[in-house]
């Protein structure tokens, strides 16, 4: 999808006061101490939360305000999670617990063996990623390596000494053939989970060289990075979908903005808690903020406007899904929605999960503002930090 970039500051500067009155407008209707800060002014903070300095606002779009896939939860769910959750915690990782099922249960609703594999799965890349996110690219190469071995060769046992992630993979995997994926998923599987790998590491290089990308380059990196097509290939698991329909354009058009959508929610979701910590340089909203000269707030009503575009893609894209004969349509039917409910799943877990908010998630949903932690002030802490809502 290309990028709208304006060209000149002014159409910039423009399309930003409009897109910004309605949203300030409800907030200070809403507010119950608003002293008047536009998008790019500042409000006091608490002094009890250790903000002794004026603090910015942010405003959290919504972008899935029209999006037409409900959150559903998988009714298999409660049960599914402990299971999960009680395997994952059998290695003792370093990953903080912070619901990581529940993204997989959003997005699911069929067979309980499928809801597990999902489940599993989602246990799999927060390891990848607690682990990687403060690795350099030697060893986040390594803990790829470990990991790709272990899902090629999941009957055979992992070396001693291996980081955990390769244990964790191998069983996750093992467990799912076992509860009969297709040979289609199988395939996909394991070829996206490389790319999403790849971009991992590729991450890590921009980390340490304090790289920040064009919002293009970053868009190219992001969507493997963000691994949303290894979780579509799940989609896939009771499924028999031949690869020239899989590859249709209308099919590859709803994959691709589903997953600009999942990683632009994602983004945004978390860049106060990663600003916070240093660890801002793998998000949109630092991206377009770098390339565009704007600040938070533009940068947030830039992917704002961006994810309204990917939407309408998506939705035209599924009105002209061809036809294959009914036990393919029917295929395509499930896999189509299982898009859709992933770009909700990872929105909605987004606040409910308390990884990004804390325990106030569910109430900035509602109110949508924010105040920017900080920066660095968590900076070599797992802690997410007193998240207050304007």
């Amino acid at each position: 999808m290309p990028i709208l970039i304006f060209n000149t500051l002014t159409a910039w500067t423009t399309h930003l006061v409009s897109s910004l009155v309605a949203p300030l407008a409800v907030y200070k209707r809403n507010s119950v101490a608003y002293d008047g800060p536009t998008a790019l002014g500042s409000v006091n903070g608490n002094v009890e939360y250790g903000y002794d300095q004026p603090q910015k606002n942010i405003f959290i779009p919504d972008l899935l305000a029209k999006w037409p896939f409900p959150r559903r939860l998988n009714n298999y769910y409660p049960k599914v999670r402990a299971e999960s959750s009680a395997w994952l915690e059998s290695f003792k990782p370093s990953a903080p617990k912070h619901n990581k099922p529940l993204i997989a249960a959003i997005s699911l609703f069929s067979l309980p063996q499928r809801e597990r594999s999902s489940c599993d799965f989602m246990n799999l890349v927060f390891v990848i990623d607690e682990y990687s996110d403060v690795s350099v690219e030697e060893e986040v190469r390594k803990q790829k390596d470990a990991v790709m071995d272990a899902l090629r060769h999941p009957h055979k046992s992992r070396p001693k000494g291996e980081w955990v992630g390769g244990e964790v993979a191998r069983q996750f995997w093992e467990r799912t053939l076992r509860n009969g994926a297709s040979s289609q998923s199988q395939k996909r599987f394991i070829a996206t989970f490389d790319e999403y790998l790849e971009g991992v590491v590729q991450q890590a290089i921009d980390r340490s060289g304090h790289h920040i990308r064009d919002i293009q380059s970053y868009f190219d990196v992001r969507r493997k990075s963000v691994g949303a097509t290894s979780a579509f290939a799940l989609l896939e698991l009771g499924l028999d979908i031949p690869d020239e329909v899989i590859s249709h354009p209308t099919i590859q058009d709803m994959e691709m903005a589903s997953i600009d959508m999942i990683f632009l929610n994602n983004d945004i979701a978390s860049y106060n808690v990663e600003q916070a910590r240093g660890d801002e340089g793998h998000n949109i909203i630092t991206i377009v903020m770098h390339e565009l000269d704007t600040d938070v707030n533009g940068a947030m009503l830039w992917v704002a406007d961006c994810h309204t575009k990917l939407e309408t893609k998506f939705l035209q894209a599924m009105a002209a899904i061809p036809k294959w004969g009914e036990l393919v349509d029917s295929q395509v039917m499930q896999y189509c929605d299982g898009l859709g409910n992933w770009v909700r799943a990872t929105c909605d877990w987004s606040f409910e999960s308390e990884r990004y908010f804390g325990p106030n998630g569910l109430e900035i949903q509602r109110k949508r503002w924010i105040m920017l932690m900080p920066k660095d002030s968590l900076k070599g802490s797992d802690d997410i930090g007193p998240v207050l809502v304007g």
